[in-house]
């Protein structure tokens, strides 16, 4: 069994780092008047974890009837044979009709279903940003419609990618990356509970390596706490985990360096379009590959001035292309 699943938190007051954000949601939950609410961080922050204990505070041992969970990546991403394999969409499954006629089709009649014993339910799109424009424009008239039984609830790591009419909707709450201390402190927990594995042995500098490998996920620090154990060592899993990411915003650094911007600005766009990555998960990894190969103030500043823009900014795309623009008179 994974790790991850194993020990996910099971009440607000498990998830770590997020103390202002768990309050909220505490708070709502007390009260049971909820806005819809958009949550947005990096990957293995909680986000997910945080919905279904919320949902289980909220309803009691009714939270799975009174929430609907969609996974709108893989509905985007695998289309009308999602819809057709699916149990829970096969018997609202129009074939004859496009992907968004059925899309909205299918959130209506979830949407009209009366909650249990509660005065609304709740409709989470887990990873929103996947959501095409045209499925959001179609979302909104149905938030519209049915606020009055349904909260809806959005989880992304690109919330640039949410249109207006439904961001100004939302609640927004962040999901900051998990502070090392914390990650350290919860792998040594779960060490101290799987006996017999590495995991009970790793010296704190090996966890040390791990959270910081991990770079703030609490999922990624605890599947690499299972590796070493199942492997039997806490050795090179920084190397180990190095994701194809950090190697594209490399390599957009030396198109940039050598004169080619434009192809820098189409790499650092992949990151976003391709891997998924919000504007400020792409500064991340720039960062990274900044200290490691550059390590230039100048280069530091430009970084600094990116992330501050970002907070005010419609479009990660446009500042993000910026950005690459910017920086080129810094290399020699």
């Amino acid at each position: 069994m994974l790790w991850t699943e194993k020990y996910r938190p099971a009440a607000l007051g498990d998830i770590k780092g997020q103390d202002r954000i768990v309050a909220i949601l505490s708070s709502c939950a007390s009260a049971g008047t909820v806005p819809h609410l958009m949550l947005t961080g990096p990957h293995g922050t909680g986000k997910s974890a945080a919905i279904r204990c919320f949902a289980r505070e909220l309803y009691g041992e009714n939270y799975e009837t009174n929430t609907t969970i969609f996974q709108t990546s893989d509905l985007f991403l695998q289309g009308k044979k999602m819809l057709e394999e699916d149990e829970r969409y096969a018997h609202l499954y129009q074939k004859g009709q496009s992907l968004i006629v059925n899309f909205k089709h299918i959130l209506k009649w979830y949407a009209s279903i009366r909650p249990l014993d509660a005065d609304f339910k709740l409709m989470v799109f887990e990873d929103a940003h996947a959501l095409t424009r045209d499925a959001q424009q179609g979302l909104r008239r149905i938030m519209e419609r049915y606020s009055g039984t349904c909260r809806f609830v959005f989880t992304t790591t690109n919330p640039s990618a949410i249109i207006p009419a439904i961001s100004s909707r939302c609640l927004p709450l962040f999901f900051a990356p998990i502070p090392s201390d914390l990650l350290i402190a919860q792998l040594q927990e779960i060490g101290g509970k799987e006996q017999g594995g590495a995991a009970a042995s790793c010296t704190e500098d090996d966890l040390e390596l791990i959270a910081a490998a991990a770079k703030g996920d609490m999922r990624r620090a605890i599947l690499m706490l299972q590796v070493a154990s199942e492997t039997g060592s806490c050795q090179n899993l920084a190397a180990l985990s190095q994701p194809e990411t950090a190697n594209v915003a490399a390599s957009a650094l030396r198109l940039i360096q050598s004169g080619d911007i434009n192809g820098g600005m189409r790499q650092l766009e992949s990151l976003m379009i391709d891997y998924g990555l919000s504007g400020r998960e792409v500064l991340a990894e720039i960062r990274e590959a900044a200290h490691r190969d550059y390590n230039d103030p100048a280069l530091a500043r430009a970084l600094a001035e990116a992330d501050a823009r970002l907070g005010h900014a419609n479009s990660e795309y446009v500042q993000i292309d910026a950005f690459a623009a910017g920086i080129r008179e810094i290399f020699p």
